[in-house]
């Protein structure tokens, strides 16, 4: 009988270590929740302290602090680290807001981080700002990005699309009132194409217009062409486009003088025109010219996105732009126009140039990231905008029947803008897929 119980124990534990092992590799959100974050929470507090000293984000107690220390307590007087204010567990990491003391700002976290993620054994370690002398340390147990499962409450709305999931388990959101144009750079097959699919697939469902510019025949875009009040798959068609929405632009400005205000969202609902997003596949086709008679074209076409990047943010009228370079070798006009391009996603590059042409002026901590971005993490990339903070995402892998479906049932939301109608595209005969995705249920828009 005791040979029985002692089988029976050895066999428990070699079961609950396998699984445990199983579950480190195939559910690392359970690994996490019964082993790492216990183990993960125990060494941040034992170790705090003494982690914060060595990583010089400590200062040197008020006068009267060392005098009472000294005096009433009778204690060494030791360096001060930020206060612990609050600490929670998370199905990705923890969270722990500190209270800042005088002398230490959010800066110095940051260039320490790589140091507190050894320190305590997490995968990253994300400093942010939460308020004047709060910041929160978000720290990430295991690698999030490897299989992206984005959050259940991530969903479309307010011209606020989340398209990635960030290294720290949050939403990578593409907020169009924030950042109002955008630039998406990244070498082939790095996932540029699966980040514009989830973009796409969640602008559908919002009552905006979309606007298509593909001069590779229309291969990336056509498919969607349910949902597009416009598209366009040449330079010279293009030219033209882009000049309707220049006027459609100065148009939408003269409504806003006629209402005394200087945004379009200030308008009563019932005059507010819709929202457009203009979406250029492969930027440097419009930019680059074979024969001297189409440098008149191009020349229309720079003039017009540079108005569009410079004035168009407050009429509702937004660029996202993507491509494999954009620098100064495309001519005249170019590094202009990237310079009004305020949201910036770089995916996997063949050079470090390319990361500094989409970085470097608006988060250079974040270019040498970027060139190291692995050929076997396809839809990985670095966001950033010019506040200076950035992130590392991964693009949820969406396939293009999905998108497809999700165009064909928000159709109904193509709004009516007769200045788009020469443009608009015929809706493709697509076969429905076998399995065709989860949906969420159009709701009527308020006009």
């Amino acid at each position: 009988m005791t040979d029985l119980t002692v089988w029976l124990e050895a066999t428990g534990a070699v079961a609950g270590a396998g699984g445990l092992g199983y579950a480190k590799i195939r559910a690392p959100r359970v690994y996490w929740s019964l082993v790492g974050m216990p183990v993960t929470w125990g060494r941040f507090a034992l170790s705090y302290r003494s982690t914060m000293d060595v990583c010089g984000l400590t200062v040197q107690p008020s006068g009267l602090r060392a005098f009472m220390t000294r005096s009433v307590a009778r204690r060494e007087v030791q360096p001060v680290p930020p206060r612990i204010r609050r600490v929670r567990g998370t199905s990705t990491g923890l969270r722990v807001t500190l209270r800042l003391p005088a002398g230490l700002e959010p800066a110095d976290l940051i260039a320490s981080s790589e140091r507190l993620r050894h320190a305590w054994g997490v995968h990253s370690v994300t400093v942010m700002e939460t308020k004047p002398g709060y910041v929160e340390l978000r720290m990430t147990g295991y690698d999030v990005l490897r299989r992206v499962r984005m959050p259940r409450k991530a969903r479309p709305r307010d011209m606020v699309v989340p398209v990635a999931l960030r290294e720290d388990g949050t939403a990578f959101e593409r907020d169009y009132r924030a950042a109002p144009m955008a630039l998406t750079l990244g070498a082939n097959q790095s996932g540029k194409s699966m980040y514009q699919r989830n973009l796409i697939k969640g602008l559908a469902q919002l009552p905006v217009a979309l606007v298509g510019i593909d001069c590779k025949r229309g291969v990336e875009q056509t498919a969607y062409a349910s949902r597009l009040s416009a598209l366009v798959t040449s330079p010279d068609d293009a030219a033209s486009l882009l000049g309707v929405l220049v006027a459609e632009m100065e148009d939408r400005f003269d409504l806003l003088s006629r209402h005394g205000v200087s945004d379009l969202w200030e308008l009563p609902e019932t005059e507010r025109p819709v929202p457009v997003v203009v979406l250029v596949d492969e930027i440097a086709e419009l930019f680059l010219i074979s024969s001297k008679k189409d440098e008149e074209r191009r020349e229309r076409i720079v003039t017009a996105l540079i108005r569009l990047a410079q004035m168009a943010r407050a009429v509702g009228i937004h660029l996202e732009i993507c491509g494999q370079r954009f620098g100064s070798e495309l001519g005249k006009g170019a590094t202009m126009l990237r310079a009004q391009l305020t949201g910036r996603v770089v995916h996997r590059v063949n050079d470090k140039q390319t990361a500094e042409m989409g970085l470097n002026d608006v988060a250079p901590d974040a270019v040498p990231v970027a060139s190291l971005i692995p050929m076997e993490r396809p839809g990985t990339a670095v966001a950033a905008d010019s506040s200076g903070g950035w992130s590392k995402i991964r693009t949820p892998n969406t396939t293009r029947d999905e998108v497809v479906a999700v165009c064909r049932a928000f159709a109904h939301l193509v709004p009516d803008m007769p200045v788009l109608d020469p443009f608009r595209p015929a809706a493709p005969v697509v076969p429905a897929p076998a399995a065709g995705p989860s949906l969420v249920k159009p709701r009527p828009v308020t006009p």
